[in-house]
């Protein structure tokens, strides 16, 4: 991998101009202790072995990586190949870094987790991670959401976490991490905030890209195995950017692979209906960090929206913005329309149900492949599964 890549970010936190901790003094000193006990931990024989371990026997790693056969030949031209992290416990890579995070957390000693939820991927993968360390759960979640994605609701009950509805704002992903920060400050001292995505004060970017970079590590030695050669392109649905930047960060040495990000055009980029943040947001602050986000001429966080609940959020990882800068990675944008005709494409020809955010990703290759000849090869992340919006999707295509 290339050494600029490797080398962030810098010892601020900073990759390029974004990132960073725009936070209060106070505060600062907690994320300063969190890098610190991170730094420590991680390089550690029994925390890696730990972890690996449950990748290993938990997780049921490495995902493996599938030839698209039918849909490819729908689409005609590039081979479409499929990174199963739908098929690791709890459905998503959520629990790449849900694991890292509550072994971090239970390691400092602190008494609860609190975290946000969009789709309740990130809600079910930690509440799972702190039933299996022993730790307090608290999720905060969108009530929108909450409706939409009640599958996941439930499992987060079972599992023993306590969910708090957000009744404000947009009801949305954004007003759960404001909800879910306020009640972190109550005692940052003992509640450890884990964050769900490559956003946030440092380190958290670079904390959750560390563990999620397993997705990639694994997908290009297996491509190679499988193919002798690597990917042409590799993709990605663009949220806050996780299971991106896990699959992207192997591959950014390899110039001859073409990085996509696929964000959210929602009901499309001339309306307000989106959350194309790379594509139309300019740079400032938001929750903690400096990045590219969707905001008003105050510098305020718009009301943003996608059809997939983990991908309205008018930010993005900091990474994420400084790749768009050196061009190293393009961004491209899925309405709700291709999201869906994706989604049951994948699911009628190849009987895998996608989640509705990776499906942006399969739509995005869909129809890079037909611009393709047969030789060429896509790699998608595919993030996780489906089971949390088949209802939704039910009732929305009147299925």
């Amino acid at each position: 991998m290339a050494t600029q890549f490797l080398e962030m970010p810098d010892q601020n936190g900073y990759f390029g101009e974004y990132g960073g901790q725009v936070i209060p003094p106070e505060l600062k000193a907690i994320m300063d202790e969190i890098n610190d006990s991170y730094d420590k931990v991680r390089q550690t024989e029994e925390f890696q072995a730990q972890l690996q371990g449950l990748y290993t026997d938990y997780v049921g790693r490495p995902s493996p990586i599938y030839f698209a056969k039918r849909l490819t030949e729908l689409q005609g031209g590039a081979r479409i190949f499929l990174k199963r992290e739908d098929l690791n416990h709890t459905g998503a890579h959520k629990i790449n870094h849900c694991l890292g995070e509550a072994l971090l957390a239970k390691h400092m000693g602190k008494t609860k987790v609190l975290a946000e939820t969009g789709a309740g991927q990130h809600g079910v993968a930690l509440a799972t991670a702190c039933a299996l360390v022993g730790i307090e759960c608290e999720i905060h979640m969108g009530e929108i959401d909450i409706k939409k994605e009640h599958p996941n609701v439930t499992k987060m009950k079972i599992l023993g976490c306590k969910l708090v509805p957000v009744t404000r704002g947009t009801k949305t992903l954004k007003d759960a991490v404001d909800s879910a920060f306020e009640e972190y400050v109550k005692d940052p001292i003992n509640f450890f905030y884990a964050i769900g995505s490559v956003v946030g004060p440092h380190p958290f970017p670079r904390m959750v890209r560390d563990f999620q970079t397993i997705v990639g590590t694994e997908a290009r030695e297996q491509f190679q195995g499988k193919e002798g050669r690597l990917p042409d392109y590799a993709m990605a649905c663009v949220g806050g950017g996780s299971n991106a930047i896990g699959l992207f960060t192997a591959f950014l040495g390899d110039e001859e692979v073409q990085l996509i990000g696929v964000e959210p055009a929602g009901k499309g980029l001339d309306t307000a209906d989106h959350a194309a943040t790379l594509t139309l947001g300019s740079k400032g602050a938001l929750h903690g960090f400096e990045c590219y986000n969707l905001q008003d001429e105050e510098g305020q966080p718009l009301p943003v929206y996608s059809i997939a609940s983990g991908l309205d959020y008018p930010g993005v990882g900091p990474q994420h913005c400084y790749l768009k800068d050196i061009e190293r990675v393009q961004y491209k944008t899925i309405d709700d329309k291709e999201c869906l005709d994706a989604f049951m494409k994948l699911s009628r020809l190849e009987g895998i149900i996608p989640a509705l955010e990776s499906a942006h990703a399969v739509a995005y290759a869909m129809k890079l492949a037909q611009e393709l000849s047969a030789d060429k090869a896509i790699l998608i992340n595919l993030s996780g599964r489906g089971d949390k919006d088949a209802d939704f999707v039910a009732e929305y295509l009147s299925l």
